[in-house]
């Protein structure tokens, strides 16, 4: 069973959730969204928030092996962006646009690779090290 914030405060796109829980997700409020780990990895973040409403979707966290203009990457999410909010700051923060017509297949397929353990996907935040 995830560790959920608040009652009042509820993580957007369940399903993703319900696609995470044979991981034991952990999940916390950060910044506009909702921070999913899995053990110290923080994997993503689910941000639905009326200011920035571009941002909103879901923040792949990539590894630090993981290059974050590689064209496979590109491929597998083709509506994969940087984060406008958070401009050339961390650039291991990818968007998979909450209004792409593909969001939520996209965003399936990032959970199946988290469950693979997909090496390029999650990692250790600083604060956690």
């Amino acid at each position: 069973m995830p560790r959920l914030p608040k009652p009042k405060q509820k993580p957007p796109y369940p399903f993703i959730l319900d696609a995470l829980m044979p991981l034991n997700p952990e999940v916390r409020r950060m910044f506009s969204g909702f921070a999913v780990y899995l053990g110290d990895h923080l994997v993503c973040m689910l941000r639905d928030s009326p200011k920035s409403p571009r941002d909103n979707g879901v923040w792949l966290v990539l590894s630090e092996t993981a290059n974050p203009k590689d064209p496979k990457l590109r491929r597998e999410f083709p509506s994969l962006r940087s984060i406008e909010l958070l401009g050339d700051m961390i650039g291991h923060w990818l968007l998979i646009p909450s209004d792409s017509p593909s969001f939520e297949t996209e965003a399936l397929h990032a959970c199946d690779l988290l469950l693979r353990h997909d090496p390029r996907l999650g990692r250790i935040p600083k604060s956690r090290r």
